[in-house]
């Protein structure tokens, strides 16, 4: 068509992997409750009360495993911006592919590792939920986590309500795409869930294969046009 032009899209950007990665998060945290002493690695807003709780109620090394995942969570963000400064211009790979690789291998090494172990574990998961969550962003150009639903959920129902008001289809799609993003979520947790209890430890291996599964699927481009 006249005045319309074919683009490329990257995928790290696609709803497709968004999925993928989203049923990730939340096969990750229910195997981390499940598995590795009923922490959430992946959702660093309960380990904050909990270390809070348990502070408070002179659980020390209680809260020292608490404390560990938050601040592996923050190293995880710091080295992923890292990544993106110093990996953004390499040409063979794209350095969000560098991000899912160094995940897959956290992912691989962890599922080695017997229970007296889980507070390494835990603190690996975390670094690898950081780095997860601070290099997929977006996806069709909407902003949305994978590794928790809360801020996902939030904006599904906003988008709802602005569409209620504004009659704006733009609205109802954005909102039904966060409300999908929250269910694949829990679909997430409950295969996490079921394969923790029949496979144990090395469940965790099902994650990494879906990461290697998303990290081939970004060397495919989307096409698109814009006008």
């Amino acid at each position: 068509m006249i005045g319309m032009k074919k683009v490329e899209k990257q995928m790290s950007d696609s709803m497709v992997l968004a999925v993928v990665l989203t049923i990730v998060g939340g096969f990750l945290a229910a195997y981390s409750y499940n598995c590795r002493g009923g922490v959430f690695a992946y959702a660093q807003t309960g380990n904050i009360v909990l270390l809070g709780q348990h502070l408070s109620q002179g659980e020390w090394s209680r809260a020292l495993a608490n404390l560990y995942s938050i601040l592996a969570f923050v190293a995880g963000s710091y080295v992923s911006e890292l990544m993106r400064q110093c990996c953004k211009d390499y040409e063979k790979l794209h350095w969000r592919q560098i991000v899912l690789v160094v995940e897959i291998l956290i992912l691989i090494a962890a599922g080695f590792m017997p229970q007296s172990l889980n507070t390494l574990v835990i603190i690996l998961m975390s670094f690898a939920s950081a780095v997860q969550v601070e290099s997929f962003r977006k996806a069709k150009g909407f902003p949305y986590t994978t590794t928790l639903c809360v801020t996902n959920l939030r904006s599904a129902t906003e988008a709802m309500c602005r569409y209620h008001v504004t009659k704006d289809p733009e609205m109802k799609s954005k909102s039904l795409h966060y409300y999908f993003i929250v269910i694949v979520f829990a679909a997430g947790a409950a295969a996490g869930a079921v394969l923790s209890s029949r496979i144990g430890d090395r469940a965790i291996w099902a994650a990494a294969a879906l990461l290697f599964a998303g990290f081939v699927m970004m060397f495919i481009k989307e096409s698109g046009t814009n006008q």
